[in-house]
């Protein structure tokens, strides 16, 4: 589907949603809607936008890390994995 199809306005998604419904889960596109002209919304599919925010989340995680990195605030693999099994073994005696 060319961007231009996919372009509804509100009124038409309004009278027409389980045809578009349809239609997304067949083409896998998804629907952008507008109102008075302007773009305003996206209608995706719930699994696309599942992926979308599982990639946004492994997006964020990795900015952290990165501003982590630059801030110096890393240590030594070694370093990490004692630390991680002392808190292990300090929760396991409480």
């Amino acid at each position: 589907m060319k961007l231009a199809d996919a372009v509804k306005p509100i009124s038409f998604v309004k009278a027409h949603a389980a045809e578009l419904l349809l239609e997304m889960e067949k083409t896998g596109q998804p629907i952008i809607i507008t109102q008075n002209g302007e773009a305003k919304a996206v209608l995706q599919n719930i699994h696309d936008y599942e992926n979308t925010q599982q990639t946004l989340a492994l997006l964020k995680i990795l900015a952290l890390g990165r501003k982590d990195l630059e801030q110096g605030r890393t240590k030594p693999a070694p370093e990490a994995f004692a630390s991680v099994r002392e808190n292990i073994r300090a929760r396991r005696r409480s």
